[in-house]
């Protein structure tokens, strides 16, 4: 850990200690976060700084994950050039979403020639060991939740980038087990694929709307009241399944239940009315 130098007064005598620093954490709040869910990306702020790291929003945009996997290797490239850059100072790079999470990690490193761009290979290798998905961070970091509560019953979908790029999946079932009056129910196939996959559930609507009915059927009959994941793309994908179909199961992001910020409607859910605006004259 980085250290900062302290200076204590003892009578006459000067004592200088090194003292950790909290770790500088980027956060890297994904498009979909930003667009549609910007709560979730405030409650990773508040874990963040409870697992005691220091929350800085760098100058960003998509990670290049859309354009890597529909083959355009220059805009991903370019994209990630302009990640790595605005990471660069950041102990950390933490990120609310296991599909982007490994972009970073996975797939960085591949966009550049070892032999060819060997010094942005080198970077991009860099910040792959100083990037985590969220609940990865938080558990790793050995984050206290106890005084958290939640009421109900909820079930994990595990995305499949978390999942099998990364290796999240006891995680954010540790992190659940510290909030209180929350009951965890795993369904049938909790780390199947929901159907989302991107440009999947566009180029392949009939098979990804057969498997998200498949997913939605699990969770109801798994007996939770919520749905709860680490990557809002299969979130968007769920809720709005589950919606249609009728069905009474919410779906919100983990960060969300974890930090207590609960109070906004679930994904899917009627917003609320908006408030009167009372310095409007008629």
């Amino acid at each position: 850990m980085a250290e900062f130098r302290r200076t204590d007064t003892l009578g006459n005598m000067e004592i200088e200690e090194a003292a950790p620093r909290p770790p500088r954490v980027g956060l890297l709040v994904t498009c979909l976060i930003d667009l549609f869910r910007p709560q979730a990306g405030f409650a990773a702020v508040d874990l963040i700084e409870r697992a005691g790291g220091e929350v800085v929003f760098p100058e960003q945009t998509c990670c290049g994950q859309p354009a890597y996997n529909s083959g355009d290797r220059a805009n991903a490239r370019a994209l990630a050039e302009r990640v790595i850059e605005a990471f660069a100072d950041c102990d950390y790079v933490v990120v609310p979403s296991g599909s982007c999470a490994g972009m970073l990690r996975r797939h960085y490193p591949a966009l550049f020639d070892a032999e060819r761009d060997g010094e942005r290979h080198a970077q991009a290798l860099e910040l792959a060991g100083r990037t985590r998905e969220l609940t990865e961070f938080l558990d790793e970091r050995g984050v206290h939740l106890d005084a958290q509560a939640f009421e109900g019953t909820v079930t994990y979908h595990d995305g499949c980038s978390g999942l099998r790029e990364l290796g999240v999946y006891d995680q954010p079932r540790r992190l659940l087990k510290q909030v209180e009056g929350l009951t965890l129910s795993e369904s049938a196939g909790g780390s199947d694929c929901c159907g989302f996959g991107g440009t999947f559930c566009v180029k392949y609507p009939e098979i990804s709307t057969r498997m998200v009915s498949d997913k939605c059927r699990h969770l109801v009959e798994s007996g939770a009241d919520t749905v709860l994941a680490g990557d809002l793309g299969c979130l968007l994908n769920i809720a709005g399944r589950l919606s249609r179909e009728g069905q009474p199961v919410r779906a919100r992001h983990v960060a969300e239940v974890l930090a207590g910020m609960t109070d906004e409607p679930a994904l899917g859910e009627l917003e609320r009315e908006p408030r009167m605006d009372t310095n409007k004259h008629e």
